[in-house]
Formats: structure tokens, C-alpha cells, sequence
């Protein structure tokens, strides 16, 4: 077992805590491997009537997977570091059909894996500390842990623009976006984690909890992704490739085609490529078939070359300059993006 992360029996809950406060709460595979095996243990338990996640600190929810970790392994072995995926997705799947309410408190940055297990639940608590983005196409990996299911099925593109750009979304834009459920205030959050304790779930735990959630609720206020909603439906929706995408934002002349333009000749090409793949295909996959998918993609990623560069230039070298190969989105053939789609044989991921 590990310290990292936390379980206790509380009244009619399960309670999870990471517990990884000078990492951002980043997950390590041990933890996605002890959070599965307790989220199982509890789905059978009558005593649990839901699950409630929190985490140490007031800077992040979970600020992803441990990247650097990853970077690390993958380079030693890809296989053997795309079994961490699996665990992971595996454990995605799990949250997503929970038989139980489970509920998040992402008050802090929530990014990466710190996304996978939260919004697949059924009640995510935004507080004013909130700070969400799917980062992952500047440093050569694309939106995962469910990503390609989630994201294009918000309204308006918003869905495939923060996946492309890794914008970063506060809470107002959380709850606008549809990535938060609810909202309560950051110094109401713990008056608020005591009430869902104490309170009793009965055969209708998801009213119980709604009740409780309605009484702590605040109002964000305005959300700044609404000011942007009329171009971004503009531009991002009704595109089948990336480069009808580009061809859009450089046909567009607003301020904002030119700033995402900007945003988006950082990120690998590669990236963008795969990702607006992803995002395709995942609006017609149910939630397995689209982690089925995305463990193709992350597989076909670790031992590629635009991961490894991507995490030398922002987190290890932090100079910001990355080289990637290809190089411009021009460049990046169609034959190279089809292999990160076909089937892995023997080393599917198997979700029962």
C-alpha cells in the first residue's frame, strides 16, 4: 500500500484522499492501482452507499499523471510504461460505470488523470480555487483518460478547442462548460465535505446528495468562455481534419482566429493531428470503445518521438522550445497518423 493516497469508511461513505500535496496531487501508479482496487472493494460493499474524493492541499485536485515518471520509463521500456495506462484507463472505466454516486471536490488545478477521475463521476464540486485544462498536445501526448469521449460532447467545440489549445478553464468556464457540476465557494468547501459525511443516503443517495450540493451552492459568476462561444462554434465545429480546422482560423480574420493560431503552432503537429482523430472518432464510441481507442493511441505515442521531446523542453530542460517531428502540420502525412489507430492484437485494453 501506499501513503499517497488515502481510504476510510465515513458514515454511508467511502472517502478517498490523495495525498500527494508537494506533487499537485499527481497520480503515481501505485495509487491508480490501490484507488481500483478499493473503488471494486467498496461498489461491493452494502455499508458504502457512495464515494466521496478529495485531496491534501488548497493548491491542486490532481494535477495529472506523474509525466516526469512516465518520460522516464517509457524510455527504458514503451511497453512496459503503457501499462500504466491500462491500470489508469482501467480505473477510468471503473468511475464511469460506478454502480454508486460518486462525488469529486476539485477545488484546485485539475488537469490530466486528475480529469479521469473526476469527470466520469456523477457530481464534480468546483470551488473558486478551480483550475482546469487538458494541456497534453504541447508536450506531444493528446487529451486521454477519457478525453476523446467527454470533450466532444460539449456544446459548441469547446470541447475539441480545449483539447487542441490546453486552455485553461476556471470555475465560472467549469460550470459553463459543463466540466463541473456545482459550484461552492472555497470557504464554504469544508462546511460542505461535513454535511456529505454526515449525511444519511438512502435508496435515492443522488437526491440526497443533490439536496446537500443545492444548499452549499454559489454563484461563479461570469464566465469568460461564453464571450468567446460564437467564434469557437465557428471555427471548431464541422471540421473532419485538422487541416480544415487551419484552413478556418486562417480564412477567419477576428482577433481570436489569430490568437489560436498563435496557441496552436506550439503544440506538436503530430499531436493536433491525432487529436483531432481522436475527438472524431470518440463522438461516435460509447466510453469503452473510446478508452479501447485511446490505449491504442498512448501505446503508439510511448514509443514514438514527440512525447519524449515534449517533456524535455516543459518539464525537464523547461526551455519551451521543443523540436518536433514533423515538424509543421504540412508535414505530418496520413499514413503517419493511421498506425495510432489500428488494433494492438494481444495487448488490447480489455475492459469487462
Amino acid at each position: 500500500m501506499t501513503s499517497d493516497i488515502l481510504f476510510e469508511h465515513s458514515g454511508d461513505w467511502g472517502v478517498v484522499t490523495l495525498n500527494r500535496e508537494k506533487a499537485l496531487n499527481a497520480l503515481t501508479w501505485e495509487m491508480v492501482k490501490a484507488m481500483h482496487a478499493q473503488l471494486l472493494e467498496w461498489a461491493a460493499e452494502k455499508a458504502v452507499r457512495g464515494v466521496l474524493v478529495r485531496s491534501m492541499g488548497e493548491r491542486a485536485f490532481c494535477a495529472g499523471g506523474d509525466i516526469r515518471w512516465l518520460h522516464d520509463a517509457a524510455k527504458k521500456d514503451p511497453a512496459e510504461a503503457s501499462e500504466f495506462f491500462r491500470d489508469e484507463y482501467t480505473n477510468n472505466a471503473l468511475i464511469y460505470h460506478y454502480p454508486k454516486p460518486y462525488v469529486t471536490l476539485i477545488d484546485g488545478i485539475v488537469m490530466g488523470g486528475g480529469v479521469g477521475i473526476s469527470v466520469h463521476g456523477d457530481f464534480r464540486v468546483a470551488g473558486d480555487a478551480t483550475l482546469f485544462a487538458m494541456p497534453e498536445t504541447g508536450i506531444g501526448l493528446f487529451p486521454d483518460v477519457g478525453g476523446g469521449h467527454f470533450m466532444p460532447r460539449l456544446h459548441d467545440g469547446v470541447g475539441l478547442y480545449y483539447a487542441l489549445t490546453g486552455a485553461r478553464a476556471k470555475v465560472a468556464d467549469c460550470m459553463a462548460a459543463g466540466i463541473a457540476t456545482h459550484y461552492t465557494p472555497t470557504d464554504k468547501m469544508a462546511a460542505l465535505e461535513e454535511a456529505l459525511l454526515d449525511a444519511s443516503l438512502s435508496d435515492h443517495a443522488h437526491a440526497d446528495i443533490e439536496a446537500v450540493l443545492d444548499e452549499y451552492a454559489g454563484d461563479p459568476g461570469h464566465a469568460p468562455i461564453n464571450d468567446l462561444r460564437t467564434d469557437i462554434a465557428r471555427l471548431f465545429q464541422g471540421h473532419e481534419t485538422a487541416a480544415e480546422l487551419f484552413g478556418a482560423l486562417h480564412a477567419d480574420n477576428s482577433d481570436f482566429a489569430g490568437e489560436t493560431l498563435k496557441i496552436l503552432k506550439r503544440m506538436s503537429p503530430t499531436s493536433i493531428r491525432i487529436t483531432v482523430e481522436q475527438m472524431r472518432r470518440g463522438h461516435q464510441l460509447d466510453f469503452d470503445q473510446n478508452m479501447k481507442m485511446e490505449f491504442r493511441m498512448v501505446r503508439r505515442v510511448m514509443s514514438g518521438h514527440d512525447f519524449f521531446e515534449g517533456v524535455r523542453a516543459q518539464i525537464i530542460d523547461k526551455d519551451r522550445n521543443p523540436k518536433w517531428t514533423p515538424a509543421t502540420l504540412a508535414e505530418v502525412r496520413d499514413a503517419d497518423i493511421a498506425p495510432y489507430f489500428e488494433p494492438l492484437g494481444d495487448t488490447e485494453l480489455v475492459l469487462s
